[in-house]
């Protein structure tokens, strides 16, 4: 028989672009029920009410989904680890002493962090891993990403995310390189450049490129709408709740 109990969740960032698009996957399905909201506007949405503090939910959730501000990382951490309540970090920007406090507080509860929740963005970079590995030091390597005219940080933590996973695959790394404009020298065997573009309403592209002799592979990803990343975060939300306290990513999701 299907299993229909609902994951119960707290929607961080209620309000907000992403916020509004998980809410309305939600309503669709059978299997998540967000229980309350909470954002610096605090008008209730249909079906459960919005806090400007998660402090003051005293009711029960199975899940905390965050789509809100790196500011408010410590306070939603701090309940968390209070309340023993899994935590999906879904909000972008995070500097890397916020990323080591959210894997900090995987030793107490479940955790469940990745810099991209789109399916194909995890496949990209698994295919990405996989070219570096065959081609070695025979092409060179650039990122190319593009977002939005909109979006503060730069490069995407995305970029990131393929860049370290491409240089774990040489034994010697590789530099990241992110802004050539000022150097007059050739470019270095060792290095993975990284390209940021802002325009329009581009909502995301990343593009890795492997540049030969007389012959290019080029491996991209675009995402047409947020909605993918949303139902990457609910989908996280249903696989964390009820797990032991660790750190989990989109590998332990699709590995299920």
């Amino acid at each position: 028989m299907k299993n229909t109990v609902k994951c119960r969740v707290i929607l961080c960032g209620a309000n907000g672009k992403m916020g509004r698009v998980v809410t309305g996957l939600a309503a669709e399905r059978e299997d998540i029920e967000i229980v309350a909201g909470v954002d610096l506007n605090t008008a209730a949405q249909a079906g459960f009410p919005v806090f400007s503090s998660i402090e003051e939910f005293t009711g029960e959730a199975d899940v905390i989904v965050d789509f809100s501000h790196p500011a408010a990382l410590d306070s939603l951490l701090g309940y968390a680890l209070r309340t023993k309540t899994p935590f999906v970090a879904a909000t972008t920007g995070y500097t890397e002493e916020q990323v080591a406090r959210i894997k900090a507080a995987a030793e107490q509860t479940a955790v469940f962090f990745t810099f991209n929740l789109s399916l194909g963005v995890n496949l990209l970079l698994d295919l990405a891993r996989r070219a570096a590995g065959v081609l070695g030091g025979q092409f060179d390597i650039e990122i190319i990403e593009k977002h939005h005219n909109q979006k503060i940080d730069a490069p995407s933590g995305t970029a990131f995310m393929l860049a370290e996973a491409l240089s774990e695959t040489s034994e010697q790394g590789y530099q990241f390189e992110y802004d050539r404009h000022s150097k007059r020298q050739k470019r270095r065997p060792n290095e993975i450049g990284i390209h940021a573009v802002r325009g329009g309403t581009i909502v995301g592209e990343h593009e890795v490129l492997f540049a030969g002799h007389d012959e290019l592979l080029s491996l991209r990803h675009s995402a047409l709408s947020k909605e993918v990343f949303a139902v990457g975060a609910i989908n996280a939300a249903r696989f964390l709740a009820g797990q032991p306290a660790g750190f989990y990513a989109m590998k332990d999701l699709l590995d299920q």
